[in-house]
């Protein structure tokens, strides 16, 4: 079956479609010079100061990455909001809210103490934000100024978070985190639609911390060698400190009921599977550590809505797979709250990401930062 994503994504990771050379790639790689172009004539006029950064009365920390695709944008976020709660500050997170039905120029998805949207009306992962730091405002709208604007104003935020924002320039910030795929920094080297940066390489100059992302299924510290990764980073950025994160299931939540269970007791258990994020093969793989059993998995597009099909779809492979347990992501369960019966019967993995080793390090740059502006 002719499948277009994955022909593309083998494409991004190493120019071959089904071990051969693409010649699909020859193809895209002129709309890439075409999109640099724009991107860099974008960039030079933020950098000469005709397009103009504006200043918000509040630290501003971003987080984003170069390259399409899951890099645990989402998990970095809810990490910082509830750290720098922790340390007594007033942190609000605003995001674009890709994907929700909400069209206003500002929306609160969580006043810091309700979560007042759902995942349909404020975004996937904006409600998966405000459910994971309750505490913490979320807002979204297309132009962060007017965003940040209101969570300063309404509910007394001194530290506003970007969720995804690299590439959106409009707000001056503090501190630019970059998150990298530890396994896959830069795919085939190309930009879109030809391989899968969304920006030159040479974008990485604006970066304040970088920070390589990978997962436990792939080794975890043992097999990651930070000092190689950094060494492809300083061609582009001479001096902003690199740290290494990983990706780790903390728990298994059971929908509905709040029943909370360790990762590891999914070890021999005959498993059905489904995601729609990102990257739905990293989810298979941190399963498969685990030792799940994986007898079927089902990939949705990303920020996919489920309806009664889907429901239905999955209801059907989950017995003709035999399975004991069906599980997915916490992205995903928060778009099913409009089925509770079938939620009810879900285990949700929760994902955390964790500094490795350097952690107090990061946590003292990230603080010292914040206190100088």
């Amino acid at each position: 079956m002719f499948n277009f994503k994955t022909i593309l994504q083998r494409i991004w990771d190493n120019g071959r479609a089904g071990g051969v050379q693409s010649p699909l790639l020859l193809f895209l790689i002129p709309c890439s010079l075409i999109y640099g172009l724009v991107i860099c004539l974008r960039n030079s006029l933020y950098n000469l100061g005709v397009f103009k950064q504006q200043k918000l009365a509040a630290g501003v920390i971003s987080v984003g990455n170069i390259t399409v695709g899951g890099t645990g944008k989402t998990p970095m976020v809810i990490m910082l909001a509830r750290l720098l709660r922790e340390k007594g500050m007033q942190p609000a997170v605003l995001s674009r809210g890709y994907g929700g039905t909400s069209i206003a120029p500002v929306n609160i998805v969580s006043d810091g103490k309700n979560v007042l949207m759902s995942a349909t009306e404020g975004g996937d992962e904006p409600v998966l934000i405000a459910k994971s730091a309750l505490d913490v405002p979320v807002l979204t709208g297309p132009r962060r100024i007017l965003t940040g604007g209101a969570a300063i104003r309404q509910m007394g935020a001194n530290v506003l978070i970007l969720d995804d924002a690299f590439q959106h320039r409009d707000v001056m910030r503090d501190i630019n985190i970059v998150l990298i795929d530890a396994a896959r920094p830069f795919g085939n080297g190309f930009l879109l639609p030809a391989g899968p940066l969304r920006e030159p390489l040479s974008a990485l100059e604006r970066a304040d911390i970088v920070i390589a992302v990978g997962t436990v299924d792939h080794g975890g510290s043992k097999s990651f060698d930070l000092t190689e990764f950094e060494n492809k980073i300083r061609p582009f950025n001479k001096s902003a400190p690199v740290f290494y994160a990983i990706r780790k299931p903390t728990a298994l939540r059971q929908g509905g009921a709040g029943s909370v269970y360790p990762p590891g007791d999914l070890k021999g258990k005959k498993i059905c599977a489904f995601s729609g994020i990102a990257n739905p093969a990293a989810f298979k793989k941190t399963l498969m550590f685990l030792g799940a059993d994986v007898v079927r998995f089902i990939a949705f597009p990303d920020h996919h809505h489920y309806n009664n099909t889907d429901v239905k779809q999955l209801q059907d492979a989950f017995v003709r797979a035999g399975a004991e347990f069906m599980v997915t992501t916490e992205k995903d369960a928060i778009k099913l709250d409009p089925f509770p019966l079938f939620l009810k019967g879900l285990l949700i993995l929760t994902i955390e990401v964790d500094i490795l080793s350097t952690r107090e390090a990061f946590e003292a740059l990230l603080l010292g930062k914040l206190q100088t502006t």
